[in-house]
């Protein structure tokens, strides 16, 4: 046997002869109060009222430490200023190869010099006398 419940939505909800410009339009009344809780006010009026999180004031030593002067951090959505550096030209390019292929030789040759030196130093070098047991 199968029971029959009873329809128990409200009459408001349903709207049976409306047309569907005057649903969008309902839907669109209820819609713009949800899209406003994702902003400040909301969340304000809630702290406000009590149920928010409560403001805790920073500790003695952090607002002494802390710069009087607002940080230089760049806003949101700023783009930052375009450099005054552009590519090198060709010319240049060898200009900067031929610079650092002279500071590589350079390294070069130290490093066999310090190398030879320490060979040099080494030869003179006596090692210790083996600890009899």
């Amino acid at each position: 046997m199968r029971r029959a419940f009873p329809n128990t939505t409200p009459s408001t909800a349903r709207l049976p002869g409306a047309p569907a410009a005057a649903r969008a339009l309902v839907l669109a009344l209820l819609a713009a109060p949800l899209a406003a809780c994702s902003g400040d006010t909301v969340r304000t009026l809630a702290t406000d009222a009590g149920y928010g999180p409560r403001v805790v004031a920073a500790p003695d030593f952090v607002t002494e430490s802390r710069s009087k002067e607002p940080p230089a951090f760049m806003p949101v959505g700023v783009d930052a200023p375009k450099r005054p550096v552009r590519a090198k030209s060709a010319e240049g390019q060898k200009a900067l190869e031929a610079e650092l292929e002279g500071a590589r030789g350079r390294n070069q040759s130290r490093g066999r010099a310090a190398e030879s030196a320490g060979r040099g130093a080494a030869a003179t070098i006596k090692p210790a006398p083996a600890v009899a047991q």
